[in-house]
């Protein structure tokens, strides 16, 4: 059984046709890539699966089951994480926060527990700040440790913002541009640990502009143009297919 199932996916926007009718589906364990021109409706559809928002037609199933109309969160709980285009760090708080931040779903928020300070609450923190530490050190932000957010660079913080989505402990993470805005250095870096988290059993859906990146890594490629799907297939059969090259050079 596929782990996500996307069926026959709209959404319009005031009249505009951001996503027309598309159709695919993600087996367990692999990279899937999702590319396009500017505008093809890329980020629309992650926020459609995601949860951010609702479709106009089609059905979306995680593990066989529909998740149509379930919340972020509540997909979160069914193991769905997400990175986002523009990064979504909490810049009052250390890098460490921010990543124990993405384990919210799992903790012991119970009020009266958190009042009177329970020794084992307390254990569990502590337990949580190292869990967050090592999540650190497996995206390589070893030297950051103890770094306030506002004070690390651009390239560290879009891999602080995919650790606080391993927090979660997720099945199925959708990596939303992880290498905008990187350079050559830093690119290659998120190459290798989109690689990594797919080799620790995570399976990554990716939309990316890097089309070094997404040859390298992907096992399967869905290519959006206008709202639509264009062309899906492995890394050769969609780099010499004529509607792809004619998409991105113009026919």
């Amino acid at each position: 059984m596929s782990l996500l199932s996307v069926i026959s996916l709209s959404k319009t926007f005031d009249g505009v046709k951001a996503v027309q009718n598309v159709s695919f589906s993600v087996e367990p364990g692999v990279i899937y890539s999702v590319i396009g021109p500017n505008g093809a409706g890329k980020t629309t559809l992650f926020n459609l699966i995601t949860g951010i928002y609702t479709p106009s037609q089609g059905d979306i199933r995680v593990d066989g089951a529909s998740v149509i109309g379930k919340l972020p969160n509540e997909l979160a709980a069914l193991g769905v994480a997400r990175t986002f285009q523009n990064l979504q760090i909490c810049m009052n708080m250390d890098a460490c926060e921010n990543v124990m931040v993405g384990a919210h779903l799992r903790l012991d928020r119970n009020l009266f527990k958190a009042a009177f300070r329970f020794p084992a609450l307390a254990r569990r923190d502590r337990a949580l700040k190292q869990e967050a530490e090592d999540l650190m050190r497996f995206v390589g932000l070893e030297n950051y440790l103890t770094s306030r957010a506002d004070s690390m660079p651009y390239g560290a913080l879009k891999r602080l913002e995919i650790a606080r989505a391993l927090a979660l402990k997720p099945r199925l993470l959708f990596l939303d541009e992880p290498a905008a805005g990187l350079n050559p250095r830093e690119t290659l870096d998120v190459d290798g640990l989109v690689r990594k988290i797919a080799d620790s059993g995570v399976t990554v859906v990716l939309v990316e502009h890097n089309m070094k990146m997404v040859m390298n890594l992907s096992d399967r490629i869905l290519v959006m143009d206008y709202g639509k799907k264009l062309v899906e297939g492995t890394r050769d059969e969609v780099r010499h297919h004529p509607d792809v090259i004619a998409a991105y050079l113009g026919a």
